[in-house]
C-alpha cells in the first residue's frame, strides 16, 4: 500500500502543477494581448475603398489617466481621404505632409497626406480604453501591410512609445505598433465597414474587464478543471488510506 499512497501523492502534485500552468498562462497572455496598442480589423484588401479603422487604447497604468493619444500614418504608402470620426470629450488634430510621388486617382493626382492624428483633452482612467475611428477613402494597393506608429501619454508625464516592429521567427517586441495587414483582393477580409458616425457611437470608454472577459472566462474554466483534478486527487489519496486502516 506504500507504493499507491506514494503514487496518489505524486499524482496530487502533478495534477496541481498543470492547473496552476494552464491558468497562469492564460491570465498572461490574456493580459499582454489587451495591453497592447491595435488596429481593427486587422486585415484588409489591398486597394480597399470606403472603410474605416479603430485604433483601440487601453490604459495600462494604476494612478494615471491616458491623456494624449498620437498615431503616425505612413507617407510612403498613404492612406487617401481620411476623416475623423468625432469622439464626446477628445479633440482630434490633423496633420497632413507633402507626398514625395502623388497618388493617381480618377479624381486627379493627390499630393497631400495625413501623417499623424493627436487626440487631446479627453482622459482614458485606469481599468479602462477607448476607441479612436478614422474613415478612409482608399488603402494603398502597393505594399502588403501598414504600421501605425503611436505615443501613449499619461497624466504623470509618462509616454509609452508603441513604435516597435515584430520580426519575422522573433519574439514579439514589448510595446509593438499597430500593424494593419494587406492582402489580395477577394481574399475573406472586410472592403468596408460601419460609417465614421456609427462608429463613434461605438466608441464609450468602456471597462478593460470587458473586454477581456472571454480570456478570463477561460482562465477561471481551467481553474475549476484544476481543483475537480485536487479534488479527485485527494479523493483517491484518502480512499487509499481507509483500505490500508482495514487492512
Amino acid at each position: 500500500m506504500s507504493s499507491t499512497h506514494t503514487a496518489i501523492r505524486r499524482g496530487l502534485r502533478r495534477t496541481a502543477l498543470v492547473a496552476t500552468l494552464a491558468v497562469a498562462g492564460v491570465l498572461t497572455a490574456a493580459g499582454s494581448a489587451f495591453a497592447h496598442v491595435t488596429v481593427h480589423p486587422d486585415s484588409y484588401a489591398k486597394g480597399a475603398t470606403d472603410g474605416s479603422l479603430t485604433f483601440r487604447v487601453p490604459n495600462e497604468e494604476d494612478n494615471a489617466g491616458t491623456t494624449q493619444v498620437q498615431v503616425y500614418f505612413p507617407t510612403d504608402h498613404p492612406l487617401l481621404g481620411v476623416l475623423v470620426a468625432p469622439l464626446p470629450g477628445w479633440t482630434a488634430t490633423v496633420k497632413t505632409t507633402k507626398l514625395k510621388s502623388p497618388v493617381k486617382t480618377d479624381d486627379g493626382n493627390i499630393t497631400e497626406a495625413v501623417s499623424q492624428i493627436t487626440w487631446t483633452k479627453g482622459k482614458i482612467q485606469p481599468g479602462e480604453y477607448q476607441d479612436f475611428t478614422v474613415a478612409f477613402g482608399q488603402l494603398p494597393a502597393d505594399t502588403g501591410e501598414l504600421t501605425f506608429k503611436a505615443l501613449q501619454t499619461y497624466s504623470d508625464g509618462k509616454v509609452v512609445r508603441w513604435i516597435e516592429q515584430s520580426q519575422p521567427g522573433a519574439a514579439e517586441p514589448a510595446s509593438p505598433a499597430p500593424v494593419l495587414q494587406l492582402t489580395t483582393a477577394g481574399a475573406s477580409n472586410p472592403t468596408s465597414t460601419a460609417s465614421p458616425k456609427a462608429s463613434a457611437a461605438a466608441a464609450r470608454p468602456a471597462t478593460a474587464s470587458t473586454s477581456d472577459s472571454t480570456a478570463r472566462g477561460l482562465g477561471i474554466g481551467g481553474l475549476v478543471v484544476g481543483v475537480l483534478g485536487l479534488i479527485a486527487a485527494a479523493y483517491a489519496l484518502n480512499r487509499g488510506r481507509r483500505q490500508r486502516t482495514d487492512l
